[in-house]
């Protein structure tokens, strides 16, 4: 028995191609990152290095500074490719955002405290104390909403979210507003950014990310099964709680460890759905995987499009898909609110 029926031919053919063009466009695009930047270094050079890397200025660039970047950018655009789908279709929101669990607040008021009474200054040492604050308040988030009826431990879990994000906010506002020197690293971190990490940075968060990831593939299909609501979902046979926790973990897990190597990066959860959602239609065991792909696709364009624009200067990814994200939050928004008025 399923929830959805079974697509048509031109929808799975449509599936196929666009997983295709994403590959094409995902290959492309780590191309692109390793050889574009201030310094460009031409394709046919490029292979030299990549298979023989020698002691040229272009050899160190490509091997410490621009491969670390590019698989951070990987990562992380996965992670919250697929955190973004999974926080859609726990809350059955089409504007939730993974920060709406106080994931971002949590990792910010980690970090601002690190900095602020530890001294710690460098992006390595930021990582743990970022993962922790972000596990933290998603915890906190969800002991909040726990304990509420089927129906309303959505918006439940919304409102807790809501709630210990502006509580978070608003303590890490104070330690910067009386911290100068405090607020000038913090201000770096908060944008969202792919540079001045290394490989050091991206090994801690990858098995986090690759866990997060498995568990969200593992429970595409029980989330399918409530997407017609909780009565629906029981009626199957499924047992509400445990798909709820499981999910909630696998946010927390991607979302945390992409927070605390790369900073908060805004609207890529929020985008990567709804663009996938055109293509394979409302199933979420094919929303996630292609969530997968797209949400690196987002990430490294947007941090080819900040390194290009402003040469020599660079313009941090986190900015660059805030530009393409806050476009889309209004049109989603505008959407609603007609679909409402019918």
């Amino acid at each position: 028995m399923t929830v959805f029926p079974a697509a048509s031919p031109a929808r799975r053919a449509a599936r196929g191609l666009g997983l295709l063009l994403l590959l094409a466009a995902l290959i492309g695009l780590v191309l692109a990152s390793i050889s574009l930047g201030s310094r460009p270094i031409p394709v046919a050079h490029l292979w030299q290095i990549l298979w023989q890397p020698d002691g040229s200025v272009e050899s160190a660039i490509v091997w410490r500074m621009r491969m670390p970047r590019t698989g951070l950018g990987l990562v992380v655009g996965a992670a919250l490719g697929v955190a973004g789908g999974l926080m859609q279709a726990l809350t059955r929101n089409p504007l939730a955002d993974p920060g709406l669990l106080g994931i971002n607040a949590g990792a910010a008021l980690a970090v601002v405290l690190a900095m602020s009474v530890l001294g710690i200054g460098n992006y390595l040492g930021y990582v743990g104390f970022a993962l922790l604050g972000a596990m933290l308040a998603s915890v906190g988030v969800y002991v909040l909403s726990s304990g509420a009826a089927p129906s309303a431990q959505r918006v439940r879990l919304l409102l807790a979210g809501t709630a210990i994000s502006a509580c978070l906010a608003s303590c890490t506002g104070i330690i910067t507003l009386f911290d100068s020197n405090t607020f000038d690293a913090y201000r770096f971190w908060v944008v969202g950014a792919l540079d001045g990490r290394n490989a050091d940075v991206l090994w801690p968060m990858l098995p986090l990310v690759l866990t997060g990831i498995a568990i969200a593939l593992w429970q595409a299909r029980a989330l399918d099964a409530i997407a017609l609501g909780d009565e629906f979902g029981q009626a199957l046979g499924l047992r509400l709680k445990p798909v709820r926790i499981w999910s909630f973990m696998a946010i927390a897990l991607l979302c945390g460890a992409a927070t605390a190597a790369a900073g908060p990066i805004a609207f890529v959860g929020l985008v990567i759905p709804h663009a996938v959602r055109l293509i394979v239609g409302p199933h979420w065991r094919w929303i996630l995987p292609y969530g997968l792909l797209a949400g690196p696709v987002l990430v490294l364009g947007s941090d080819i499009v900040g390194r290009l624009i402003a040469v020599p200067s660079e313009i941090e990814v986190g900015i660059v898909t805030a530009f393409i994200g806050a476009p889309v939050l209004l049109a989603l928004v505008q959407r609603s609110r007609r679909r409402s008025a019918v």
